[in-house]
């Protein structure tokens, strides 16, 4: 007996896709940005959105499920996880001593993620606002070969790192959901 999903997508124009393009907040109209500070900020969006979208329509019970045994994983556990990606992003840059853990020490942003409403709604809003944070700090470092912090790391390579975690994360995230629900799509 197969407990699997069966595989599924909203979309009807293209079904290998996560919504129909019409549908889908990361398409635009026309040529991407100009620059390649816009061409960073429009990825990392995109990739934020992608978050987003794995997650919509599912309870809290869904979004902590730890649906690929052993590991730890879960949606909540992705979007608690890169709440304090941002937040650590900008101790590269600020002085002082690193900023304390929002979930405790360790792999507690993931390990407490529990099946309640109030830690999924805190969650997000963490997200939200660790992103607006560390946006805001980026924001005044427009000279991308800038090197800031102690370690004197390029503003470029922290705009970078930032996709690459999203973007790695947006992997785990496609088989997460599919695993629960077996919703699939790029």
């Amino acid at each position: 007996m197969n407990n699997m999903p069966e595989r599924w997508s909203q979309a009807s124009v293209y079904p290998d896709m996560w919504a129909d393009p019409d549908k889908d907040p990361r398409n635009r109209d026309g040529a991407g940005a100009d620059g390649e500070l816009a061409t960073l900020q429009g990825f990392l969006n995109d990739y934020r959105l992608t978050l987003q979208m794995k997650c919509e329509g599912l309870d809290p019970e869904k979004l902590a499920r730890r649906s690929v045994p052993p590991s730890t994983m879960s949606l909540l556990g992705l979007v608690r996880h890169l709440a304090e990606v941002e937040r650590d992003w900008r101790d590269w840059i600020l002085p002082g001593g690193p900023t304390p853990k929002l979930y405790g020490p360790g792999d507690a942003d993931f390990e407490g993620a529990a099946p309640q409403q109030a830690l999924v709604d805190g969650a997000f809003a963490d997200l939200a606002r660790e992103q607006a944070a560390t946006d805001k700090l980026l924001a005044e470092y427009p000279d991308l070969g800038a090197r800031v912090g102690q370690d004197g790391t390029a503003v470029r390579e922290l705009w970078v790192h930032r996709i690459e975690e999203y973007a790695r994360h947006c992997g785990h995230a496609d088989l997460l959901r599919e695993c629960i629900d077996g919703r699939v799509g790029q």
